[in-house]
């Protein structure tokens, strides 16, 4: 401060120093007017050596300065961050939290350096500034609007899954294994972490910020799982009839389902669990329904996978969310007891309604699947139930018949089809043996498909070729049955290569006619001369 004070005296002094020596009014006049152009500058531009953040706005008007400080913040836009949180990253720039400039009043400031105080006062400081500058902060911030956005658009890869307690299947019933909490992104409390850092600490520069996470519990507790203990429904099916493949996909399946916890509340999807049911996951090609047909696709079979559990959680008396019948009739369980499978399209759902997890044990043996549901059981030990299923409809099937080269009265099934039928599933209840209520559980349709016939038409009777064309012609199964019964028995015609065999033989004896009476004509001629 001394020397500040004793150089602004010193100024002062040769400042009048300088007038009292010149020899003349005009001198001293040119020496003011040099001191003043030395001390004084263009009022709209700024002083040499003022920067603004790093900038050197010197000799720019305001509009070039603000323009140059703009251009500044746009390179600061590509800065590289990488966002963490826990053990999860994200990468962004800056650009992705709205950066942008907070002083803008700053360059009028940076005008203005220079030109306040008196002429002694604006040189002193020219002087200072031609020694050591001036230093403009920028100070930048961020939309929070935009960075919460970004955060939003981006949280699911912050997310860690909370890692449930669970439980293992052992000879005297279950052990409880740990679980871990999960993180989920405080979108709200992050944004203010990244403004603050921006504000207040960053220099600029590529940057690792820390952002605000919220702890999820893992779902159930050891106490919880010790309630884990009694069997609430069961159920099982059998598949020995099956293909190899078939086969495999129901034990594959199976192997998808078994050991899964459900906790209280919590909805269960067979197809999330079992799927993508294609070659990717390991299932087979096995016969299927498709469009009232059956082809054979991936993953065929898992449809009695999934009924044969729908049965075992109908006994559990779980509550079912979404389930479907097949298009058509399937034999391993009865009408309305089935639970189709065919992508989202048609999946088996249901809910944990108890009020502890459930344990869902699923196993092949001997080709029989088996399902059961392990829980706490709270219903009455003197309450019972049983399922009736009840076909309320028999739906017609259509009968192909195609005539064949078989005599009359040969009738041969190549495809069987599918009976279609209208069906209805009810859950009884009992209490101490005697029927107290019925249920409806379910109504159930499906399809039917024609059976194919093969039909003998020949005969070598008109008549019975006749009524077997006009039965033909009504396409009525019924009338066609009645001209086979009617006519089986009469004499059949020819088979083809019988036809081809008399007409061979036939043609020959016509060459050979033909070629004696030629002879005789050439003979009958020769006598004559």
């Amino acid at each position: 401060m001394r020397k500040k004070m004793l150089t602004g005296l010193a100024l002062v002094f040769l400042f009048f120093m300088a007038i009292t020596l010149q020899s003349s009014e005009e001198t001293g006049a040119a020496a003011l007017a040099g001191l003043t152009k030395a001390a004084n500058s263009s009022f709209d531009v700024i002083a040499p050596n003022v920067m603004i953040g790093g900038v050197d706005c010197g000799g720019m008007t305001q509009k070039e300065a603000e323009a140059a400080v703009r251009e500044r913040v746009k390179e600061l836009q590509n800065t590289n961050f990488v966002l963490k949180a826990g053990e999860k990253t994200l990468s962004a720039c800056a650009m992705d939290f709205g950066l942008n400039w907070k002083n803008t009043g700053v360059v009028s400031d940076a005008v203005l350096v220079g030109k306040s105080g008196n002429l002694l006062t604006r040189y002193k400081n020219k002087k200072d500034l031609e020694k050591s500058g001036k230093q403009y902060d920028l100070l930048l911030t961020v939309d929070d609007t935009e960075t919460a956005a970004f955060l939003n658009a981006n949280a699911d890869a912050m997310v860690v899954k909370a890692e449930n307690a669970g439980l293992i299947r052992t000879s005297d019933g279950f052990e409880v294994t740990g679980g871990l909490p999960g993180q989920t992104l405080d979108v709200s409390a992050s944004t203010d972490l990244i403004r603050k850092f921006i504000e207040t600490e960053w220099n600029g520069a590529d940057a690792e910020i820390t952002l605000a996470t919220t702890e999820t519990p893992p779902a159930g507790t050891r106490e919880q799982l010790l309630l884990v203990k009694d069997v609430l429904g069961s159920f099982h099916t059998d598949y020995s009839s099956s293909s190899a493949s078939r086969a495999f996909n129901v034990e594959h399946a199976c192997a998808f389902i078994n050991g899964n916890v459900v906790y209280p509340g919590e909805e269960f999807s067979v197809y999330d669990t079992i799927g993508p049911t294609d070659e990717t996951n390991g299932y087979e090609l096995a016969g299927a329904y498709e469009n009232g047909q059956t082809v054979q696709a991936y993953g065929g079979g898992v449809c009695q996978v999934s009924s044969t559990l729908y049965n075992a959680v109908l006994n559990a008396e779980l509550e079912v969310v979404k389930r479907s019948p097949h298009s058509m009739l399937v034999s391993y369980v009865q009408p309305a007891r089935d639970a189709a499978i065919a992508g989202d399209y048609k999946n088996f759902i249901f809910r944990n309604n108890t009020d502890a997890p459930i344990y869902i044990e699923g196993y092949t043996e001997g080709r029989q699947i088996y399902f059961t549901i392990f829980g706490h059981e709270t219903r009455p030990a003197n309450r019972t139930i049983s399922f009736e299923s009840v076909t309320t409809a028999d739906i017609p099937q259509p009968v192909t018949c195609t005539p064949c080269a078989e005599p009359i009265g040969y009738v041969s099934t190549t495809s069987g089809g599918h009976a279609g039928k209208e069906a209805e599933l009810w859950k009884i209840i009992y209490e101490d043996g005697v029927e107290v209520d019925r249920v409806l559980v379910n109504k159930s349709s499906y399809r039917s498909t024609p059976k194919t016939v093969m039909v003998g038409t020949a005969t070598s009777n008109p008549e019975a070729a006749n009524a077997m064309g006009a039965a033909f012609a009504t396409g009525s199964y019924d009338a066609i049955m009645a001209a086979v019964n009617q006519w089986a028995g009469a004499p059949a015609g020819p088979s083809p290569e019988e036809l081809a065999a008399q007409q061979a033989a036939a043609e020959q004896q016509a060459a050979a006619e033909a070629a004696m009476a030629a002879e005789m004509a050439a003979a009958q001629a020769s006598m004559a001369q």
